[in-house]
């Protein structure tokens, strides 16, 4: 049975979504405008010249770029060899749960809770869950902010006086950083299992586990992340496949994205440890198995950052690593590129941005499929496995 690998590019867009406006973003574009910031000169740290990213260009990344915006990103566009278009988000957020739960077959039925860019951002009884739950008598943060910037103006208060940093973005989402010596990892991971289901029944979409080590001047943020989402609202691909007795191998933080629903294995790390997971996954996997992956990096380490040179760095490590990858798949395997949202390294703020994706497969028969949906991705790797779709895509093979 023929085998498939779901990849996501966490926030790896290509403008042009319809709504961009009514979310802020209009003519945000993460593709084309790192594109752009190579081919001006001005992302020569660590890396030099035009956006160099052959492998997936080949696959149709610079036509679904044009496609999705109406922009030809310099040094992209050859003629493709692979099964390409790109996808439009119908959900009412640009999150990750909501790319991610559409993407298999379930767009998201309710409006996220945002908490509002103010300070305090959180209502009284969020705050005072977080101090009972960490047997603290305050909190620190309570704001919108960067989770590195607000590690280095917060860090050592939080060491000193043991209270959690907590903060939120312009996601749903409830973050809390904590040292994982001086407060311990443990504890924080059960601060956020703890505070989950009341956060969860005001709509918030994830409770974060940011722990960091290091001393004052030099905190970073560790791999240990972890995400304790709300679960799907009706069975996904992951379900899908796994009720019809079908291995699901997870990859990154897609075990959290999904609750755990659905999922067999899981591996964890850095994107770099992730490639090779990925790689034992090409190699072994169980004939009629899905592995979904997500590489984070782009969005953590230099979406929100803002930072298209570090992008456009990890954009040609992940290319470069892609030649293995499809070598090690075999006749009859699917692997379908895409991503979760934007966030485009150029663009005001520091938050994701809403643009459509691309969507780019090798494997099968070679062409353009247009304009798509999030949930195509779902019924089309289920079409490739065999599965029973129970979502509202439409296959694109």
């Amino acid at each position: 049975m023929p085998r498939a690998f779901l990849v996501v590019l966490d926030s790896v867009g290509c403008g042009g979504a319809p709504d961009a406006a009514a979310f802020g973003d209009a003519g945000a574009n993460t593709l084309a405008h790192i594109a752009e910031t190579c081919a001006a000169g001005r992302a020569d740290e660590g890396r030099e010249g035009p956006l160099s990213l052959p492998n997936m260009d080949a696959l149709g990344l610079g036509r679904a770029i044009e496609l999705a915006s109406g922009v030809t990103a310099p040094g992209l566009g050859v003629a493709p060899t692979g099964r390409w278009g790109a996808a439009t988000e119908v959900s009412p957020g640009k999150d990750t749960p909501s790319g991610h739960w559409e993407l298999a077959g379930v767009p998201v039925p309710w409006d996220w809770t945002y908490f509002p860019d103010t300070h305090p951002a959180f209502p009284p009884e969020v705050r005072e869950a977080v101090c009972t739950a960490a047997g603290t008598d305050g909190i620190l943060g309570d704001c919108h902010a960067s989770g590195t910037e607000i590690i280095e103006r917060l860090g050592t208060e939080h060491v000193r006086t043991g209270w959690p940093i907590c903060y939120t973005s312009a996601d749903s989402v409830f973050q809390i950083a904590a040292h994982e010596e001086t407060f311990g990892l443990e504890r924080l991971l059960r601060l956020c299992q703890d505070l989950a289901p009341l956060l969860h029944g005001m709509r918030v979409g994830r409770v974060i586990a940011r722990p960091f080590v290091g001393d004052e001047g030099s905190y970073r943020r560790t791999s240990n992340r972890r995400d304790f989402a709300i679960a799907p609202p009706s069975p996904t691909l992951c379900d899908w496949a796994q009720v019809a007795g079908r291995q699901v191998n997870a990859i990154g933080k897609i075990g959290d994205i999904f609750s755990m629903r659905g999922i067999d294995t899981v591996a964890k790390g850095t994107d770099a440890e992730l490639m090779e997971a990925l790689q034992a996954r090409v190699t072994d996997a169980d004939e009629g198995s899905l592995t979904f992956a997500n590489f984070v990096e782009f969005d953590t380490n230099w979406g929100h950052r803002r930072d298209p040179t570090g992008y456009a760095r990890q954009l040609e490590w992940f290319d470069a690593q892609l030649p293995r990858v499809m070598a090690g798949l075999q006749p009859g395997d699917l692997l379908l590129l895409t991503a979760d949202h934007g966030n485009d390294p150029t663009y005001r703020g520091t938050e994701h941005t809403r643009e459509r994706v691309p969507v780019l497969m090798h494997g099968v028969a070679p062409g353009a499929v247009g304009l798509c949906a999030f949930a195509d991705v779902a019924a089309t790797v289920a079409d490739h496995l065999g599965l029973d779709p129970a979502g509202p895509g439409r296959s694109l093979l």
